[in-house]
């Protein structure tokens, strides 16, 4: 496995956390799994640097597993809501600098939320708001929720905008977002100028507030 510059840990081998594991593993990323199912760990062994089957509960196990020093931990333990607040509370109290859950529900997320943690992962929502975007949408290919306002999209250019170069359309100035990146025919175009010429069928990469998003994808492309 590959040395990644960041150090990253797994609380809870369910299938989101599972998951997890599994896509670090193909990226080449160091990672430690942590679970108190035996079962689960021997399930995921081959796939982490590191696998142990311990109680994240526990502060001693934790800084016995060097966890202070990971840049950032994934919180994921099934409907055990008491263990994901305690785990996520030790680790913010040990300084990892970043913490990622996962909510079970709206009370688990708030109780997050007070506790400090980085980012709060709702699965089952997050999913249904991007299904609900891409099916609504002919336009809108994918959709990733950054905070309660924002988020980034892909959008698919129409013939509206074949052959318009970005200067000319300046979405910024006119509809507040932003276009970060462009893929073409599996080419990606990172921060494009102002003199880039998009064509249809080209997908861009767009952030900003979901309002401005939805009002350059209705009326600009």
């Amino acid at each position: 496995m590959k040395k990644s510059l960041k150090s990253f840990a797994v609380f809870g081998l369910g299938s989101f956390g599972g998951t997890i594991i599994k896509e670090f593993h193909e990226m080449g990323v160091e990672v430690i799994a942590v679970d108190k199912d035996e079962a689960k760990v021997n399930e995921y062994m081959n796939y982490a640097t590191y696998a142990v089957c311990a109680d994240a509960v526990d502060e001693t196990v934790l800084n016995q597993l060097g966890v202070r020093n990971v840049d950032h931990a994934f919180v994921s333990f099934g409907n055990n809501m008491q263990s994901s607040i305690l785990t996520s509370l030790l680790l913010k109290e040990m300084g990892v600098r970043k913490v990622w859950v996962k909510a079970q529900n709206e009370y688990h997320s708030k109780v997050l939320e007070k506790i400090g943690v980085d980012r709060v992962i709702h699965p089952e929502r997050d999913m249904a708001k991007r299904i609900a975007h891409h099916i609504v949408s002919d336009k809108m290919i994918d959709f990733i929720e950054l905070s309660k306002d924002y988020s980034i999209v892909e959008i698919r250019v129409t013939k509206k905008l074949d052959h318009c170069n970005l200067g000319e359309i300046n979405v910024r100035a006119n509809y507040g977002c932003t276009i970060v990146g462009i893929q073409r025919h599996g080419e990606f175009i990172v921060s494009p100028s102002a003199e880039q010429v998009i064509y249809t069928d080209d997908v861009l990469i767009v952030i900003g507030h979901n309002k401005d998003i939805a009002r350059f994808e209705e009326e600009g492309v």
